[in-house]
């Protein structure tokens, strides 16, 4: 049997470019993730600076100044320090149990940024039901604490476990029912098409405006969901040592501090698209390109002014949780959990049933 050796070398170059095409693929893939993981870094790095610096004015201190410019570096400065730090694991704690914790809790959080839409075109995965996957997805982080806490043997990290899943569970409703409300009104639980159907009236089709008190009780969910003050029962330093992070250090410290500003952002994300008009507003920014004559870059213009209002409306509208958490003291967890059951999720409720009647008449 005779082969040419045309036929081989042409065989060869085919499964070359085929293999060359998968790896870009590949690529192709991860370059859009990848992006919006070192974005998310970088918006947690601002979070934790602006944090410090909103707390040093209202505590009339001066705050961190030395790491970088005007402090901004006293973030990573921390995380290195964490990183550094040695990894502590408790004699009789169950080590697996203990070293999974940390890492469900933050990939929980990092899952609910794919369906976040920072413009028309720019979301990482645009799902029917996006509101939905973020509410089941975000749920399976109080998982990773309770698991934690269990993990530790010590009783002050599983208590703090526990209040986290009973927090998580009394909170997590109301939230659901005024997300419901907002697809009501949107009639889909697309993220981009919730945006979308606020862009018809502008500024006033807002449904801050159309929700005001679902926006309310979705305040107070979130507030609780990311484990805030006055809501931080969880981690209450005077009760429960620093409660489910307790045996914890180094990185998978570092971890639960990440993990915390993740859901604050993330919850932040998510008020500025349900109620805020995501990267909408009402001043028609698409004709200024016209008036510079830049009519070609019209697209790429739009898209960058769309991310830059997505951004500043959900870091104006962070301090509200930041200066929350130096006004009000902290709640108890009875407290805490009568105001869920028999205070918030009534009204969501009866939010609902009314946007429910509203819409019905509607027709």
């Amino acid at each position: 049997m005779i082969i040419d050796i045309r036929e081989v070398q042409d065989i060869n170059s085919f499964y070359r470019v085929e293999s060359l095409k998968g790896v870009y693929g590949i690529i192709w893939v991860l370059v859009p993730i990848l992006t919006l993981v070192l974005g998310i870094t970088i918006g947690v790095l601002v979070i934790v600076w602006l944090e410090r610096e909103i707390s040093a004015g209202l505590q009339q201190r001066i705050g961190p100044e030395y790491s970088g410019p005007l402090g901004v570096l006293q973030a990573l400065a921390d995380g290195t320090k964490l990183l550094f730090k040695e990894n502590l694991l408790p004699s009789r704690g169950d080590t697996r149990l203990f070293s999974i914790g940390p890492s469900i809790a933050v990939i929980a959080i990092l899952l609910s940024y794919s369906v976040i839409p920072f413009d028309y075109h720019l979301v990482l995965a645009d799902l029917n039901i996006g509101v939905f996957l973020w509410i089941a997805v975000s749920s399976i982080a109080p998982i990773g604490l309770l698991i934690s806490g269990y993990g530790s043997n010590n009783k002050y990290s599983f208590l703090g476990g526990l209040r986290a899943a009973a927090q998580s569970i009394s909170y997590e409703i109301p939230l659901t029912l005024c997300v419901l409300a907002i697809s009501l009104l949107s009639n889909s639980l697309s993220t981009v098409d919730i945006v979308e159907a606020q862009s018809k009236y502008g500024f006033w089709g807002w449904n801050l405006w159309r929700q005001p008190i679902g926006f309310i009780v979705f305040l107070i969910s979130s507030l609780a969901e990311c484990e805030r003050l006055p809501f931080d029962l969880p981690e209450a330093e005077e009760e429960l040592v620093a409660g489910y992070q307790t045996e914890y250090s180094g990185i998978k410290f570092g971890l639960f501090y990440v993990a915390s500003y993740l859901n604050l952002l993330i919850s932040s994300l998510f008020v500025t698209v349900l109620y805020l008009g995501g990267w909408n507003i009402s001043i028609p920014y698409i004709f200024v390109a016209g008036l510079f004559e830049i009519n070609k870059a019209r697209e790429v213009f739009g898209t960058t002014i769309g991310i830059f209002i997505t951004l500043a409306k959900t870091y104006l509208f962070l301090f509200i949780p930041i200066t929350t958490r130096w006004t009000l003291p902290r709640l108890r967890m009875d407290q805490l959990l009568n105001l869920g059951w028999k205070f918030l999720l009534p009204i969501s409720l009866g939010n609902l049933l009314l946007t429910t009647s509203f819409q019905l008449s509607s027709l």
